[in-house]
């Protein structure tokens, strides 16, 4: 039996989130109340009443009103929003629940394909439901929220633009305005009112696994920023059409200092003082609530300790009473639950801080239950209640939800022609020219001439996933084909176009060969996907282990080919030696769907003059060594390669070495001698038995299965049931693994360990062909070592050992920093064999049955 990937990646998300709560120690309740207490003596160092609205008397009367006319159980009901996966819209009816939304990682009944017809009925639905009176109850309508965080990149076929980081570096805030409203156009065509945008995070350690939503390192960028995008996505305040048809309503996140946390740690503690909290963290809020936004996101992580779901200081005392702010704040994804004392279910904890709507996801039901008996008891004052709720009706009276109507009747509803217009696609490929940055360009090399044979290679050429990063269709931006991406481009595609047009030859090759040498190589090459902590890293260094794009580099300019580098990424990485390697080295960030963007700056015109100049420059200083995660302008000891600013133009000189320091700079702690195990017997959560094929991977919830081209079951080795056999039919290739829909392992160490993968294997019957073993990146094979020669080898029907050094994997491609299946074999040909006792052993790789340990 074979489960959708939806059935489990949510519910596996909340066990990740509980796991992240029982291992992050946060303050004890009385310690964090006495904290608070003293912390209000900095009160007065934040700015004062600077929400732009003014006292509305018949806008309050109308909120009175209603609130006069709601029970206690519908007020708590408007305090909950629920996951799609987890609620219908006879549970908004019944509950009188006040939103709805879609986690990265779901689908509308969990189909990725699902149609702008489809989500629009669903929409439609969950309408209906909160506007009947049936009950008794006020009709309230609901509001449905999407992280349309650079693009509404839940649906198949949108605009996305270039995620944060690359829009920091155009330094336009009028570009930053414009792709808010296209935002707002493209959600609204879907009959969705509310996104989760924008990020105000100021990123101080590359670490972090979400630095890519933050607009820089420094404040300035990011609060010369967040006024626009929220005005973008609203409207202008004052103006006749604020938050009017054409707008949805804006959310600023994550409040406050979720881009300060030690060691860039998602979710962790940041420890700076009130006064770098103000000045740094708080910087784009300030802009963001003068500009009217009408939601702030609390964060995940905890300020000197304590958690910001429950810090009453920040979100009552500073951001409503001492700003002002009128809005409602709300939860991210059960994070209340990571307070001392609270479950997902239970915390009044976070109402009595002033936390307004509670993203609580699954078990909404429960915590409806809980909160109204809780102010039946007294824990919460019915005044916290009444309050929460006038900011949710606020927010939904001034954003003209009782107005608009049905979403299916509003303006832009099913407006299918809008979703991807090429009116859109322009001013993203507009975006993608403007965040570029050129870090190198020696002899001038660029812009390339087009009438010349150029070879487009790497593993990010031709790969619309790779570029458009997390949040796009899925949670972590993984497994995207680009079909999947219906009028998008990718980088090799327009260095295509552009070159073919002037008469020039381009040539695709993943892996740099050619059938005839060209003029000059573009390698894409770079970060794959992530989202939030899947992200985090313990060092910058790029490939540390493998270095395989830096040997493709290499082997290029041993051939005498220049290179030019296209670096994707999500933050700074150190690539000294790829820097060295390259003629050319550009930044390109995750530039989203309009790859040709990069070919409008890198492709000369048919006379040689630039087509489009390079103008983007660095919000994120890049480091000189690995050591320098946490590097930022204005440190007493700031000594980056390239300093923040920086970026060059056609015809600028900048003199850099070839010989950039290569040598690590960073110790990191050893692999557990225990090692690390991989299957022992029973395969435990969150992992799971897959198979793959063409067809894509499948993950299966017993112990066996099959697909096109291969099946397992479970089989003996020891005991009863652990082992497993594996049968390849012959026809296609095809692969089984122990892998995970969403759970990403940091391995490197067992890698700087010489550590190998060992594991017992008993031939069934010996392939004729290559049979590899390997690891799972994303949903595909990305490193492996072939072993049919030992299998070949093997008594059929005795157990052998078998060893094979990691570094082997590291080279042919296994990103150890994410891994997302332990092991995996694969092969076309006839086969059969039973594994066990996998496992990683520290050390040993010299002697490895497979080693790749330099003699």
């Amino acid at each position: 039996m074979a489960l959708s990937k939806a059935c489990f990646i949510l519910p596996i998300y909340l066990s990740a989130l509980m796991l992240l709560a029982a291992c992050q120690q946060d303050v004890p309740s009385e310690v964090a109340d006495e904290v608070s207490s003293k912390q209000t003596a900095g009160l007065e160092l934040w700015p004062a009443n600077i929400s732009p609205f003014k006292d509305d008397p018949a806008l309050e009367k109308r909120i009175s009103d209603m609130l006069a006319q709601m029970s206690l159980e519908q007020k708590v009901g408007q305090m909950a929003q629920a996951e799609i996966t987890w609620v219908t819209p006879e549970d908004v009816k019944k509950y009188h629940l006040g939103s709805v939304l879609h986690g990265g990682g779901s689908f509308l009944n969990g189909n990725r394909y699902t149609t702008v017809d489809e989500w629009l009925d669903y929409v439609e639905a969950l309408y209906q439901a909160s506007m009947d009176t049936s009950d008794g109850g006020l009709p309230i309508p609901i509001t449905y929220g999407t992280d349309a965080v650079h693009g509404h990149g839940k649906i198949i076929g949108a605009t996305l633009f270039p995620h944060n980081i690359g829009l920091g570096a155009t330094d336009n805030p009028e570009l930053i305005r414009e792709i808010g409203k296209i935002t707002a156009t493209e959600v609204l065509v879907t009959g969705m009112d509310w996104t989760f945008s924008p990020a105000l995070s100021v990123v101080r350690d590359d670490r972090w696994g979400r630095a890519y939503e933050g607009y820089s390192e420094d404040p300035e960028i990011v609060a010369r920023f967040a006024g626009e995008m929220v005005i973008g996505l609203q409207g202008q305040v004052g103006a006749e059409d604020f938050l009017g048809d054409q707008y949805i309503t804006a959310n600023a996140k994550h409040y406050v200092g979720d881009g300060g946390t030690v060691d860039g740690v998602d979710r962790g503690d940041t420890i700076s003082s009130e006064e770098e909290l103000i000045n740094i963290h708080s910087a784009g809020y300030f802009p963001a609530i003068k500009a009217g936004v009408q939601t702030i996101m609390a964060s995940h992580s905890s300020w000197q300790g304590i958690r910001m779901h429950g810090h009453k200081y920040l979100l009552t005392d500073v951001l409503k009473e001492r700003m002002g702010f009128d809005g409602f704040i709300v939860g991210d994804w059960n994070s209340h639950a990571l307070i001392e004392g609270c479950t997902n279910d239970n915390c009044p904890e976070a109402v009595n801080a002033g936390l307004d709507m509670f993203m609580v996801v699954e078990d909404w039901k429960a915590f409806i239950e809980n909160t109204v008996e809780q102010v039946k008891t007294g824990i919460i004052p019915e005044s916290r209640i009444d309050d929460a709720v006038r900011r949710i009706l606020r927010v939904k009276i001034r954003s003209g939800l009782f107005e608009k109507g049905a979403p299916k009747q509003r303006p832009f509803a099913n407006r299918q022609e809008l979703l991807g217009a090429s009116e859109h696609r322009t001013v993203a490929r507009q975006a993608v020219r403007e965040s570029l940055v050129l870090l190198k360009n020696k002899n001038q090399i660029l812009p390339l001439k087009p009438n010349q044979t150029v070879l487009v290679t790497g593993d990010g050429a031709d790969n619309i996933g790779k570029q458009t990063g997390g949040w796009s269709i899925n949670w972590t931006g993984e497994g995207n084909p680009n079909k999947d991406f219906p009028g998008a481009t990718s980088i090799y595609a327009g260095i295509k176009t552009a070159v073919e047009a002037a008469g020039g030859k381009v040539l695709l090759s993943e892996d740099g060969s050619y059938s005839e040498k060209p003029d000059v190589a573009v390698v894409v090459y770079g970060e794959n996907p992530y989202a939030e902590w899947l992200g985090d890293v313990e060092t910058i260094a790029y490939q540390r282990h493998s270095k395989r794009d830096a040997k493709l580099l290499e082997s290029l300019k041993q051939q005498e080919i220049p290179v030019v580098s296209v670096f994707i990424s999500g933050r700074p990485r150190w690539v000294n030696r790829e820097i060295n390697a390259s003629d050319a080295f550009v930044a390109a960030w995750l530039p989203g769907t309009e790859g040709a963007g990069v070919a409008d700056v890198l492709i000369a015109n048919t006379d040689g003059t630039a087509n489009h100049d390079f103008t983007g420059k660095l919000t994120f200083s890049w480091p000189k060594h690995a050591s320098h995660a946490a590097l930022n302008r204005g440190d007493a000891d700031y000594d980056p390669l390239f300093p923040y600013g920086f970026g060059l133009r056609y015809g600028e000189q900048h003199a850099l070495s070839d010989t950039l320091d290569t040598e690590l700079d960073v110790q990191f702690d050893a692999a557990d001698a225990n090692g690390y195990d991989i299957f022992t017997g029973r395969i435990g959560s969150p992992w799971f038995a897959a198979l793959l094929d063409a067809n894509g991977i499948e993950y299966l919830s017993a112990p066996t299965g099959k697909n096109t081209s291969v099946r397992v079951r479970d089989a003996d080795k020891d005991t009863q049931g652990d082992a497993r056999e594996i049968t390849w039919l012959g026809n296609a290739w095809g692969a089984m693994a122990i892998a995970s829909p969403w759970e990403r392992v940091e391995l490197s160490r067992y890698v700087g360990s010489q550590s190998v993968l060992s594991v017992d294997i008993r031939v069934e019957q010996a392939p004729a062909g290559a049979l590899n073993i390997g690891m799972i990146c994303g949903e595909s094979v990305c490193g492996s070592a072939d072993i049919s020669k030992q299998l070949q080898q093997y008594e059929p029907g005795a157990w052998q050992s078998l060893s094979v050094d990691l570094l082997c994997l590291a080279q042919t491609g296994t990103d150890f920093e994410r891994v997302a299946g332990l092991i995996a074999f694969s092969s076309e040909s006839e086969a059969s064999l039973r594994f066990a006792n996998a496992r990683l052993v520290v050390g040993g790789a010299a002697s490895a049955d497979i080693s790749c340990q330099t003699k």
